[in-house]
């Protein structure tokens, strides 16, 4: 596996591959890898031949106070489990190498960011499609998979490129949990042992919501209720929000017609954590 730190030579590793003939999948990562990002190493080798994790904690993507410097990061673990995974490259650049000083450029899906986690984090999407966009145009990959667990990333990212017209397919991978249904995510490390105990809460009120939509319940309002009190009972946690929305576009549900995202984002302490699933 080899370890590549710099675009140019990042851009020659992708080229060489793509002249001899081998498809590039691609997964974008910010390191601290765990089992829901392996998964996403093992569905990216059924659609390419050559694999490449980046692995960037990217900065644009993070407003003042939010974390950032505490981010978790442990690069020679993550790149040992990307070796065991079999990837073929990883992208390790820093700041310098990904931002100019006077970087002044960013992507932005008009409306679609200012939707579900963009209310409470207005830059937050400005940082990922820009990212996305410089590692798609670095990697130059033919495949690229994103976790369902961030759902409105990945439909932001297929907007953007459907748009932009990047050649790149976009594939969705499911929600990995925890034994007792906790979304992985590098983040639930900052958990208190409490919290961590409440944070399952998220889940069961997504299955609640299950429960209550496969019933033939369609009253979104009253489900969002039953959420609700689920949370406020069990939990220590600050709802930011619960919405539903068409789970393809982030428009209005339309629960009688399509699929409706069911997504869900609370605070456990300091620490921000969200979660979805698909009624229909």
């Amino acid at each position: 596996m080899k370890v590549i730190k710099t675009i140019p030579q990042m851009r020659d590793w992708s080229r060489q591959q793509n002249s001899n003939g081998f498809s590039i999948g691609f997964v974008p990562t910010m390191g601290y890898l765990h089992e829901g990002h392996l998964s996403l190493i093992r569905e990216a080798k059924k659609h390419a031949q050559k694999i490449v994790v980046s692995i960037y904690v990217n900065p644009t993507q993070f407003a003042p106070g939010e974390d950032l410097d505490a981010y978790p990061r442990d690069f020679k673990r993550d790149e040992q489990l990307c070796a065991a995974e079999g990837v073929d490259a990883v992208f390790y650049p820093s700041n310098e190498e990904m931002y100019l000083p006077q970087h002044k450029t960013f992507v932005i899906t008009e409306e679609l960011a200012t939707k579900l986690c963009g209310q409470s984090r207005p830059t937050h999407f400005r940082g990922v499609t820009t990212i996305v966009a410089k590692l798609f145009n670095i990697v130059q990959p033919q495949v690229a998979v994103f976790g369902q667990k961030d759902a409105q990333q990945a439909i932001i990212i297929r907007r953007m490129v459907e748009d932009l017209n990047f050649p790149v397919q976009i594939i969705t991978a499911p929600i990995v949990r925890e034994a007792d249904g906790l979304a992985m995510s590098s983040r639930n490390k900052y958990l208190s042992i409490r919290e961590r105990q409440e944070a399952v809460f998220i889940n069961r009120s997504l299955e609640l919501a299950r429960k209550s939509f496969s019933s033939g319940i369609r009253d979104l309002e009253a489900i969002r209720a039953q959420m609700e009190a689920l949370l406020q009972k069990n939990t220590s946690a600050r709802i930011d929000y619960i919405e539903f929305t068409d789970a393809e576009t982030l428009g209005r549900p339309m629960p009688q017609e399509a699929p409706v995202l069911l997504a869900v984002a609370a605070y456990f302490g300091k620490t921000r954590l969200i979660d979805n699933t698909i009624l229909e």
